[in-house]
């Protein structure tokens, strides 16, 4: 029996993919599921327009991405910390820090997307990556300046 996948299957294909099954496999599991479709013309036109659909999301989805990464990349941000003697810090800047000062400036992003592996507690400039979506990090300049 041939069907059409709505979502993809581990062992069977992707979303939108016309594939032969058993009946039984079909009626019992990926019909009422909602996972398949009965492939007939009509089912076909269907899973066409919704592949085309699903692949101009993905290239508007990339493209949002790609700006996102660049505007992160021209980004620099300013953190004052208070300092005592010898240049020592007082606390540290974690993620939070970073997020409210990205979101200062006009950046939504996941506070969890910062990928600082642990809090700065010197003064300095550092490069700071940022997870976009799973393939693409962008990286901000972040500078720690005493107050």
């Amino acid at each position: 029996m041939d069907i059409i996948l709505l979502q993809d299957v581990n062992g069977l294909g992707e979303a939108g993919d016309v594939v032969s099954v058993k009946p039984g496999y079909a009626r019992n599991k990926l019909v009422p599921e909602g996972l398949a479709l009965r492939a007939s013309k009509r089912n076909l036109a269907v899973a066409d327009e919704r592949k085309q659909i699903s692949k101009t999301r993905k290239v508007r989805e990339v493209a949002a991405y790609e700006a996102m990464v660049e505007t992160l990349s021209k980004t620099e941000i300013t953190i004052e910390a208070q300092v005592g003697e010898e240049e020592k810090m007082f606390g540290s800047v974690t993620t939070l820090d970073i997020h409210k000062a990205l979101e200062e400036k006009g950046i939504e992003v996941d506070r969890h997307a910062i990928m600082l592996e642990e809090p700065i507690k010197a003064l300095g400039i550092y490069h700071v990556p940022v997870r976009v979506s799973a393939d693409l990090n962008g990286d901000v300049k972040i500078y720690v300046i005493k107050s």
